[in-house]
């Protein structure tokens, strides 16, 4: 049977290396490194949590594929940032002729799933040359499987999004060319400007460009939803 997946390889071209992320329809994630021209390593299979945890409550509100294509987004981006900027198969989603394995049962632990080297070397031998940014191919993935996808209008003019009475405060601060920074205190501080953040640890600063800070706004949510779940 069939296995619809997403995803991509890059390569490091200083190092010689590559890696290849991939997701598939069950929202299993793949991930294997090595060095060009070598079996590469793979790592132990990512479960999604809903079928790792399927009574956390406010789990069931999220689609199983939801939290797998949020990873591969990250691992993309991290991989570029650390260097695989070269597109050795640009993003896409691929129907593959290997059945995928299926998930082990709760009582056998799902998280520890068989990795699936023929699914890596299938999606690499069938994955088109077709050049695409990442949010294409997950569209691509989401239509195969009969998910939503954001409709593509470009007449239309977003809406604002709601920003919280707090938020709104802070961007009049910054609109004002008004610094905001933590309260004083002699160990560690963040102080944000009108063109930057920064971190201080003791008497030493760090400025953090514009990728780092969507990395760490993106982990913080994640650690306030993590401590602090929807209720349902």
């Amino acid at each position: 049977m069939p296995t619809v997946v997403v995803g991509f390889r890059l390569g490091h071209t200083v190092t010689s290396r590559q890696v290849t992320v991939l997701v598939t329809e069950t929202g299993v994630l793949h991930r294997s490194h090595g060095p060009y021209g070598q079996p590469p390593q793979l790592d132990p299979p990512k479960i999604p949590l809903r079928s790792a945890d399927p009574d956390l409550p406010w789990m069931k509100r999220e689609h199983i594929l939801t939290g797998p294509i949020s990873r591969l987004r990250e691992l993309h981006a991290t991989a570029t940032e650390k260097g695989y900027t070269q597109v050795l198969i640009a993003p896409a989603c691929v129907r593959l002729d290997v059945e995928e394995h299926p998930l082990p049962p709760a009582a056998q632990n799902p998280r520890r799933a068989r990795p699936h080297p023929e699914l890596t070397a299938a999606f690499i031998g069938t994955a088109p040359g077709t050049a695409q940014p990442l949010d294409t191919a997950v569209e691509e993935f989401r239509t195969a499987l009969g998910l939503p996808v954001r409709p593509r209008d470009a007449t239309r003019r977003p809406g604002r999004a709601h920003v919280p009475p707090r938020t709104e405060a802070l961007l009049r601060t910054l609109a004002q060319g008004t610094p905001i920074a933590s309260a004083s205190r002699p160990a560690v501080g963040w102080t944000v400007t009108p063109r930057s953040v920064t971190l201080r640890v003791g008497r030493t600063a760090e400025t953090l460009d514009r990728s780092v800070v969507l990395e760490l706004q993106a982990a913080l949510t994640a650690w306030l939803r993590f401590t602090h779940p929807p209720t349902p």
